[in-house]
């Protein structure tokens, strides 16, 4: 149990202080912008917060070479942008 409250328990694993941890940072805080632009329904900024974060994370997954991350990401960036151009061009939003 001491071992349990002590440093020891999560050792980190990723560098601090590089390219990739300034990138996934600044992507996670502009995804967490999105989702609260998103619960007070300020479209379409929401998904231009979205797009922005998951390219941020995209390139990310790039420089990892972690395949979960580019498919997951490109995915998202997809669909954040058929939906800013749904919402330009579709008439989908009141």
């Amino acid at each position: 149990m001491e071992k349990m409250l002590g440093k020891d328990v999560i050792k980190k694993l990723t560098p601090v202080g590089t390219l990739d941890w300034y990138i996934k940072w600044i992507a996670s805080i502009i995804i967490l912008i999105g989702m609260c632009l998103t619960s007070i329904n300020f479209m379409p900024y929401n998904l231009f917060f979205h797009f922005v974060g998951v390219m941020g994370w995209l390139v990310v997954g790039v420089m990892w070479h972690d395949r979960a991350l580019m498919v997951v990401n490109s995915v998202a960036a997809m669909i954040f942008f058929m939906g800013i151009l749904n919402y330009y061009f579709g008439g989908a939003y009141p």
